[in-house]
């Protein structure tokens, strides 16, 4: 314990001194010897190159919401819940530019449209709002559009279809920001069998958390054959466009029977 005390006591003062120096050398470097300015610039980007990497891990593993954060509202009875890796963990891709059709991002989006030529970015963005959930969001610009379609299609985990009966109702929420107005359409697909069940719903004012539930009640589900479920987020008109998704949750649960 004490020698711990010890190293940390040195650490501090190494730090100190080392801080000092360079203090003295960022006043003196108007004046200094070019052949010195040069060695000492040397010196400041080997020591900026890892100090910005802990920087950078610092403020993504600090910052709040927390990495990895699956926390957020579900209703009463919820028998599975869940945030996509998109809006929970930083991936290995940060930014994209004329993205084209079918792209995957991360390991469960991939996103679709016909254009002819792509004016469409999108980026990983960290959340930093005091009511976020999530700790990351997803960043899409649109500029020029010829295409007649595009959409993110989002492959469920098996968990959101195993066990799945027309009695469940399934909770898409979202926090959404749009630069315009625009329209936002969900479709839930349903693979049981040979048969892919689709039920659509209309973003109602997609602007801020809003919420979309899809009744299996209204389907025609083979109970006994749901092997596997994916999420089409279709956006109508988007050219000129920003659309920032900060969070998308899910969770199924049991309608309320009658």
């Amino acid at each position: 314990m004490a020698a711990s005390r010890m190293r940390q006591a040195l650490d501090w003062m190494m730090q100190r001194r080392a801080l000092a120096r360079w203090e003295r050398r960022a006043e003196q470097a108007g004046r200094a010897e070019l052949s010195e300015l040069r060695r000492q610039r040397a010196q400041a980007q080997a020591l900026r190159q890892p100090l910005d990497r802990l920087l950078m891990a610092a403020e993504t593993r600090l910052a709040l919401p927390r990495v990895g954060s699956t926390a957020f509202p579900r209703p009463a009875g919820t028998d599975w819940g869940w945030r996509p890796m998109l809006w929970r963990g930083p991936l290995g891709i940060r930014g994209l530019a004329g993205v084209e059709s079918q792209t995957r991002i991360g390991d469960e989006i991939t996103l679709f449209h016909d254009c002819r030529s792509s004016e469409i970015t999108l980026r990983q963005m960290r959340n930093h709002r005091e009511d976020d959930l999530a700790p990351f969001g997803l960043h899409m610009d649109v500029f020029a559009f010829d295409g007649s379609f595009l959409s993110l299609v989002l492959d469920l985990p098996p968990e959101a279809s195993a066990g799945l009966k027309k009695r469940h109702l399934i909770r898409v929420e979202m926090d959404v920001e749009t630069e315009r107005p625009l329209e936002i359409f969900l479709r839930l697909n349903v693979r049981h069998g040979p048969n892919v069940e689709q039920l659509v719903r209309e973003v109602p004012n997609p602007s801020g958390r809003v919420v979309t539930e899809f009744d299996m009640a209204y389907s025609a589900l083979n109970e006994r054959r749901s092997e596997a479920a994916w999420l089409d987020l279709i956006l109508e008109g988007p050219q000129m466009n920003r659309v920032v998704l900060r969070d998308l949750t899910f969770a199924r649960c049991p309608r309320a029977e009658l």
